[in-house]
């Protein structure tokens, strides 16, 4: 249940033209950097999230999921702090590795976010050219720190 992955800023969304996004909803119940309490909704799915503590590097952490019913989902939402966090992800396959890649909406908009999740925090993986500046470990681009600063803020 640990969580390895690194993040980084993205240059342009040309790439995406023939890709299919799905949006995401979510909100935070907590944003205590301990434990952080994540709502997701995914398209037609809900999950909820708790993670902790990044180490160092920021590279690792503790991370919980389970898939929980839409209206589930919707119901936690309500409970949520202010700053719900919208986005379309998109996914792109490189090299057998799969990079997430966020498009932030409303209070984020113009933020544009790429992630990898690893197997080990020194495993190799091809970097694309869209890709900008590695934000790993940079708290800013944390969602649970953009619910409560938007990027539109700084």
């Amino acid at each position: 249940m640990t969580e390895i992955e690194r993040k980084y800023l993205v240059k342009t969304t040309d790439f995406l033209k023939e890709v299919k996004g799905k949006r995401i909803t979510q909100g935070y119940l907590t944003t205590d950097p301990a434990r952080t309490v994540r709502v997701r909704i995914k398209g037609t799915q809900g999950f909820l999230t708790i993670k902790g503590q990044s180490t160092d590097s920021g590279l690792t952490r503790y991370e919980w999921e389970k898939e929980i019913t839409i209206v589930e989902a919707e119901e936690l939402l309500e409970l949520a702090l202010p700053g719900v966090i919208d986005k379309t992800r998109y996914e792109i396959a490189i090299e057998n590795q799969t990079w997430e890649i966020d498009v932030f909406h409303g209070t984020n908009k113009g933020l544009l976010m790429a992630e990898i999740e690893l197997q080990t925090e020194d495993e190799k993986f091809a970097l694309p050219d869209w890709l900008a500046q590695e934000v790993t470990g940079d708290h800013r681009y944390y969602n649970s720190y953009l619910s409560e600063k938007p990027f539109k803020e700084w």
